[in-house]
């Protein structure tokens, strides 16, 4: 049995915080959504995947991790330019954590995108607000058989 999902939500949180901790960033980081939020927040939205078989049994797996980064309550400047440096800095130190699912996988960060309007729907409305955000998608590759 595969464990590649786990191990990529694991990783995935686990980069975050040696990332927040090597750049002395106060990062709360949760492994899903969480019940509640105070900037700078990152949590794993979600995981998707694919898996593409190589034979009957023989595959290669892929999933998505995709991570919220909320860094402040609006798109001031202050929180542009945080943005700006937090995903330069992580796309950096990921490079060389590679490994970071596992010895046999691979794992980078594939994709970025800014959400300036970003409301965690799943909190009461009371607590609803309006957040800046990062989308950041991490990608792993493992074989099996």
């Amino acid at each position: 049995m595969t464990t590649f999902r786990a191990d990529m939500r694991a990783a995935a949180v686990d980069l975050l915080k040696d990332y927040a901790d090597d750049s002395n960033i106060k990062l709360q980081v949760y492994e899903g959504r969480p019940r509640s939020i105070v900037p700078p927040t990152a949590f794993v939205d979600s995981i998707s995947g694919t898996y593409d078989y190589l034979g009957p049994t023989t595959y290669q797996e892929k999933p998505r991790v995709q991570v919220i980064v909320l860094h402040a309550l609006f798109d001031s400047k202050e929180a542009v330019t945080q943005a700006d440096a937090f995903v330069d800095g992580f796309f950096t130190y990921q490079l060389d954590q590679f490994h970071a699912a596992g010895a046999n996988t691979i794992l980078g960060l594939v994709d970025s995108e800014d959400e300036p309007d970003y409301v965690p729907d799943w909190l009461p409305p009371e607590q609803q607000r309006t957040y800046y955000a990062t989308r950041l998608t991490l990608e792993g590759l493992a074989s099996g058989a």
